[in-house]
């Protein structure tokens, strides 16, 4: 009788579903963590991926109409890259290239469908999670460059904090988000512990800063002033205001300490003043960098198919270092348009998100600004295979997709209150 009884209080008592949801959810924060792990082409954020994804579809992540104009364009854009790579399927690097695109496609539309329901758990789950991310590579970052862990090519490079990454300039631009949400948490007094938030705030910012990346640096300034503005101008409350301004004061006086602090040492002003310049030398001339963009450019318009995938580094012995040109140039014009309007959708939609008065504004008042400064960044540095960035479309997607269903479901942005709008979507 003893035997009989003891299945129903254990895993027999547990609904299969119910253990599979939970399952899921730990899967989905492994992939978000992981993403810090760049150190090679395949990392672990990749093993997890494909399970993690296979589960959810099981659990059933649906797509709703409103990520259909991402879904739509993003395949475009990855098929049209897959086109043009037929010619060069010899290649292996091109090859690899473009199969990668593919995936991390796939890994968008993800997130898309995963973020358009629960949208509030989920996206409070990720967010955390991927901030436990950054302060990780953060620290191993800061500790590499001042020597105490690791050594010069494991988290620092070309002697500037590289933290998991194999580019300074991807990393510096890894942290941003994670700094937007510890920073919309202390000055919405939504952090429970605000010393602890203060601390990871600096963490973060002090990573950014010891990247030396001048694209970082500035999209960090940008997306904060981007993110307080909207907090700024969509708040009823004067009291928040005028908290935002005190602590805009107080955090520029403390930056500015800082800083000073920091280019007190010899090698931080001396890597500062290098990185802080308008240019570097690879930039200039005819074989530079930008010459290069411009040869490339004048090639294209009689190239509809474009160079193929990864191609333009054998005709010009670098990479474009722009995401948008690189479109044209490994995709062809078909991709090259379709990368633009993906671009111009999602900027769109989520200022919009981050304006319109609905129950997740404030998540997107963090996302949105920290992905419109990686748009910026394209322009100088190739995006395309940045994981998270995929990550960030979307929950921008699955955010509007959610906002359309809340609208349709007959709430209104002006009517009800938050809490009850929150079982809405």
């Amino acid at each position: 009788m003893t035997s009989a009884v003891l299945p129903r209080r254990g895993l027999g008592a547990i609904p299969l579903m119910r253990a599979l949801h939970g399952l899921g959810l730990f899967l989905f924060g492994g992939f978000v963590f992981f993403a810090c792990f760049a150190f090679s082409a395949a990392s672990p954020y990749d093993v997890i991926a494909i399970p993690a994804i296979l589960l959810w579809l099981v659990l059933g992540v649906r797509l709703y109409r409103g990520a259909l104009p991402f879904v739509l364009l993003l395949l475009v854009y990855a098929g049209a890259t897959v086109v043009a790579l037929m010619p060069y399927l010899d290649e292996e690097l091109s090859t690899l290239w473009t199969v990668q695109l593919v995936y991390l496609a796939v890994t968008g539309i993800f997130f898309a469908m995963f973020f358009s329901d629960e949208i509030e758990r989920r996206m409070e789950l990720a967010l955390k999670v991927y901030t436990a991310s950054t302060l990780f590579s953060a620290i191993l970052g800061i500790g590499g460059y001042l020597g105490i862990i690791g050594n010069d090519e494991l988290f620092r490079r070309y002697g500037r904090a590289s933290g998991t990454f194999q580019d300074p300039n991807v990393f510096g631009s890894f942290l941003i988000l994670g700094a937007l949400y510890l920073m919309h948490n202390l000055l919405t007094l939504r952090a429970r512990r605000p010393v602890l938030s203060a601390i990871g705030l600096m963490v973060l910012v002090a990573g950014i800063f010891l990247s030396f990346s001048r694209g970082s640096w500035g999209s960090f300034v940008l997306a904060t002033a981007l993110m307080i503005g909207t907090l700024f101008v969509t708040s009823r409350s004067p009291a928040l205001r005028r908290r935002i301004a005190a602590m805009s004061v107080v955090t520029a006086l403390l930056g500015t300490l800082a800083l000073g602090a920091l280019l007190s040492l010899g090698t931080v002003a001396e890597t500062f003043e290098k990185r802080a310049a308008v240019t570097q030398d690879y930039d200039e001339g005819e074989t530079g960098r930008f010459g290069a963009q411009l040869r490339g450019m004048a090639m294209l318009v009689e190239e509809p198919m474009g160079f193929g995938p990864v191609r333009w580094r054998l005709i010009f012995t670098l990479d474009p270092h722009n995401s948008y040109l690189g479109a044209f140039a490994n995709g062809g014009w078909v991709a090259g348009v379709a990368f633009l309007l993906l671009v111009v959708t999602t900027t769109w939609v989520g200022l919009r998100l981050m304006i319109v008065e609905w129950p997740c504004r404030r998540l997107a008042q963090i996302v949105v600004p920290a992905l419109l400064m990686y748009f910026l960044q394209a322009v100088q540095i190739d995006v395309e295979k940045w994981r998270h960035v995929y990550m960030m479309l979307g929950m921008v997607w699955g955010m509007e997709a959610a906002r359309l269903v809340w609208l349709d479901r007959g709430a209104a942005p002006q009517r009800g209150a938050v809490s009850s709008a929150r079982q809405m979507v």
